[in-house]
């Protein structure tokens, strides 16, 4: 596979681990280059995600940064191996951007998904009559199928890995502005009653009354990515791009606004109630 067709967004995850791995150490891009017998563009290369690492010299590298950490180890060689990973987006051409596959990518890399959801039901619960109306409400007309079918490509994953599992918390107005005829809302509402009795989906409603910082959050989703240790990563998402916080310090007040809205969000049986009794009233 040519560099330029690798999924970006692993090729930077391992660059931006193997960077922090030299940083911490204190080396630099020349002792690395020495190390490898390469050119620095080499080393360049491979820790800004523009091209791959042979498992030797990964090897070889993880060695002189004196990790020992199996578990650890084992997780950079497996994303460095899927670096080349046909995934079944790659054959959809330009009709996905690129901050779509790259959220693709941390979605199918993560064994953990928490979306706060302000305006509409998280896409991997959407039901196909409400997410094309939302496609057919902002795309050009060639793209509604590629995408209303990418969506639901997306929801295998929910049956497709056992350790798979997505934590939603939905704000209420958005349970009572799904746009459409009724039978598109009372189908959707159903459906988020039917998969939140799954084991590894978990739906809470954050009602009206409910007691928050004064800060305005954005929606956003937490990944916590497979390996050892896992990684949390946060992606914002707007109307025309998205972008992906991997910093610690950028990441935690996420995760805190996150347990923030766990906490005071209705339970799951008590959404589903909550959801249920929305359906009777439409």
């Amino acid at each position: 596979m040519a560099q330029e067709d690798m999924p970006t967004m692993r090729s930077r995850r391992l660059g931006n681990e193997l960077r922090r791995l030299r940083v911490e150490r204190g080396f630099k891009v020349q002792d690395i280059a020495d190390k490898l017998q390469c050119g620095q563009p080499k080393v360049s290369q491979i820790e800004n995600g523009k091209r791959g690492i042979r498992p030797l010299d990964l090897t070889v590298l993880l060695d002189f940064y004196g990790i020992e950490d199996e578990a650890y180890v084992a997780s950079l060689k497996r994303l460095a191996k899927d670096i080349h990973k046909v995934d079944w987006w790659s054959s959809q051409g330009p009709l996905l951007h690129d901050d779509l596959r790259d959220y693709l990518t941390l979605e199918a890399d993560s064994e953990l998904v928490r979306e706060y959801s302000q305006a509409v039901v998280p896409g991997i619960l959407q039901t196909e009559a409400y997410m094309r109306r939302i496609f057919e409400a902002r795309l050009p007309a060639e793209k509604v199928e590629p995408y209303v079918a990418t969506r639901l490509r997306r929801q295998e994953l929910l049956d497709a890995h056992l350790d798979f599992r997505v934590r939603a918390i939905i704000d209420v107005t958005a349970l009572h502005r799904i746009d459409g005829p009724r039978e598109v809302a009372r189908e959707q509402l159903a459906h988020l009653v039917d998969v939140g009795t799954r084991s590894n989906v978990h739906i809470q409603v954050l009602p009206l009354d409910a007691v928050i910082s004064p800060e305005q959050y954005t929606p956003f989703t937490l990944f916590s990515l497979r390996g050892e240790p896992s990684i949390d990563v946060t992606w914002l998402e707007y109307l025309t791009s998205g972008t992906l916080l991997e910093q610690r310090s950028d990441v935690e007040p996420y995760v805190r606004a996150w347990d923030e809205f766990t906490a005071v969000a209705l339970s799951p049986s008590v959404s589903r109630k909550y959801i249920r009794d929305l359906i009777k009233d439409s």
